[in-house]
């Protein structure tokens, strides 16, 4: 829904979009993937968001996220890469957002 202006020639339309209640990070899509897949996670105020990716023994692979973002619904891409641009093979990988007070990891699958 929204609501429409008109100002002389000029047409407005406001569209209301809801704000995250809370912060939320879901599952990757696609899972398993290859070569790309999609992570969308929420923010219901501005905050600094840390996106790493980690391998199944908890190294750090690679920083897909590290900036102070606006509240909304967001979406990061991870193209199966590590920090040298190298791909990563085939396996389990953890990704962990941290943004605020809120810290939550998944997992997701790499099929070369």
């Amino acid at each position: 829904m929204g609501k429409i202006y008109a100002f002389g020639a000029i047409v407005t339309k406001v569209v209301e979009i809801d704000m995250p209640a809370g912060f939320n990070l879901y599952q990757n899509h696609p899972n398993p993937f290859n070569p790309i897949t999609n992570i969308i996670y929420e923010l219901p105020i501005d905050c600094h968001v840390n996106l790493e990716i980690y391998n199944i023994i908890g190294q750090n692979i690679t920083t897909v996220v590290n900036e102070y973002q606006e509240a909304g619904r967001k979406i990061a891409c991870w193209n199966g890469m590590n920090e040298n641009g190298m791909k990563v093979s085939s396996g389990v990988y953890c990704y962990r957002l941290d943004a605020g007070a809120f810290t939550a990891t998944k997992k997701m699958v790499l099929m070369r």
